[in-house]
């Protein structure tokens, strides 16, 4: 695929198409150039791709309507949440409709007894954790923005707590998903575990919209914790914050988050958060457990980072502190675009081994160095996993251009390690070239063979995921 220059192809829509779904939900459905636009771009680099209408589901009636005609009349079916994405997941490559689940916001059973919660898809990350306030429960998983539940299972999102709590694939335990053709299935029930069947659940977590619209998600919860304490500490260079993660995981150490900043992040994060961190590479850390658990781990961490040239080991412990810095962690990606003011950013990500993470972040470091654009480095680093976000300049196709080669070596460094071309983000359009390397024909044949059976019309966002077969 040339992502540079990639065009919308939009499919024409049969006669009467769009006058059947403003027949049928009336003010819920439009084709205002507004709307549209808001519908036909999400965060990544990508021009926008404006779906031909947009209609706002309530219900899985809803859902189910719009699959049915568009599966019956060939016509693409984007599901749409908050538009948070990073790669180009919600862009209407082929036009058609555009389905905004952000209506579904209910948050529909909460079984405390059972550490679950069964929300509609629309519902937020922030949303749930709000509704679980009086519980002692909370929902970890906490990518940077405040994207949607149905979302985050779409993409197998995860973020700053996937070290000690995992992603969307270890806390989904069942969804409702309405297939292609309009038909409802519940990939399992509530109980813990079960040898039932073919694992239906985690088929769909990731699978980005292309194999069924993810209408209903039941989740995993967890105590709050007894004590938190957070914890920043600057390091001379790069490589040595790296390693001290490193033996922090190798030592067990059960740290609950462990975050890496650059120094450009770290510039970046005090300008638009208004703090004063050194400006130096650093990492912020956050312990859960009992108090005397706490206090014994981060001390631990604290000898650990000081044998790496850690300094300046601060404590944050009021709850007005640590939101504070974990705050401007989440908003990095929009510090890092107040560096270069009417930039866009091409933001990927890799994941790698633990024990190759050093080395492949100190590469990809010193290839960006190079770079004739700024750029800055985040990391849920705990789990091999890392962010750049490079800022380019939108009439300037050449830095385009450099930002891909760059971007190309960065993932072909992850696979040559063993690791993968997407920690977190996904395929969406930008990352499938990447699909044969990683995973090889046969196995994406096998996922074209599983597309086919559940979308035989290839009408849910199409021209995602998987690449075309290289075989003649």
């Amino acid at each position: 695929m040339d992502t540079l220059h990639f065009a919308q192809q939009s499919r024409p829509l049969p006669e009467g198409f769009v006058a059947a779904l403003q027949d049928h939900f009336a003010d819920r459905c439009s084709v205002a150039q507004a709307i549209r636009e808001h519908h036909g771009r999400d965060e990544s680099p990508y021009p926008p791709m404006l779906p031909d209408v947009v209609v706002f589901a309530q219900s899985i009636e809803d859902i189910q309507w719009v699959a049915r005609h568009c599966h019956q009349h060939g016509v693409a079916l984007i599901p749409y949440g908050v538009g948070s994405s990073l790669e180009g997941h919600v862009l209407a490559v082929q036009g058609g409709v555009s389905l905004d689940l952000s209506g579904m916001n209910q948050v529909l059973a909460i079984h405390a007894e059972d550490f679950t919660a069964t929300v509609q898809a629309g519902v937020t990350r922030k949303q749930l954790n709000e509704a679980l306030k009086d519980t002692g429960l909370f929902f970890p998983i906490d990518p940077g923005a405040d994207a949607s539940l149905g979302g985050m299972s779409a993409t197998r999102a995860s973020g700053t707590n996937a070290v000690r709590y995992g992603t969307m694939r270890e806390n989904v335990m069942t969804l409702k998903v309405v297939l292609a053709d309009g038909r409802v299935i519940e990939t399992a029930n509530r109980a813990r575990k079960s040898s039932s069947g073919y694992d239906l659940t985690r088929l769909f977590v990731g699978s980005e919209g292309t194999l069924g619209i993810i209408a209903e998600v039941t989740v995993r919860l967890y105590p709050q914790p007894e004590a938190i304490s957070a914890a920043v500490c600057n390091f001379p260079d790069l490589d040595s914050a790296v390693n001290s993660v490193i033996e922090i995981i190798q030592m067990g150490v059960p740290v609950a988050r462990v975050e890496f900043m650059d120094t450009g992040a770290v510039r970046a994060t005090n300008q638009y958060s208004h703090l004063n961190l050194r400006e130096s590479p650093l990492l912020l850390f956050e312990f859960h457990g009992s108090a005397t658990g706490v206090r014994e781990h981060a001390e631990a961490v604290q000898q650990i980072t000081h044998d790496h040239g850690g300094q300046d080991f601060s404590w944050a412990e009021r709850p007005e502190d640590r939101s504070r810095l974990w705050t401007a962690r989440h908003h990095a990606y929009f510090a890092g675009l107040q560096l270069r003011p009417g930039c866009r950013s091409s933001t990927t990500d890799v994941c790698v081994p633990i024990s190759r993470l050093a080395e492949c972040v100190g590469e990809t470091a010193k290839d960006l160095d190079q770079a004739s654009f700024p750029y800055t480095i985040v990391g849920h680093v705990g789990d091999g996993n890392f962010h750049v976000l490079m800022l380019l300049d939108p009439e300037n196709p050449a830095e385009w251009e450099e930002s891909e080669t760059l971007n190309h070596r960065l993932v072909q460094r992850a696979i040559a390690m063993q690791g993968t071309c997407t920690g977190e983000h996904g395929i969406g359009l930008h990352k499938q070239e990447f699909m044969q390397a990683e995973h090889g024909e046969d196995a994406l044949d096998v996922m074209r063979a599983l597309k086919q059976a559940l979308d035989p019309r290839n009408v849910l966002n199409p021209g995602k995921m998987l690449p075309p077969p290289s075989r003649v």
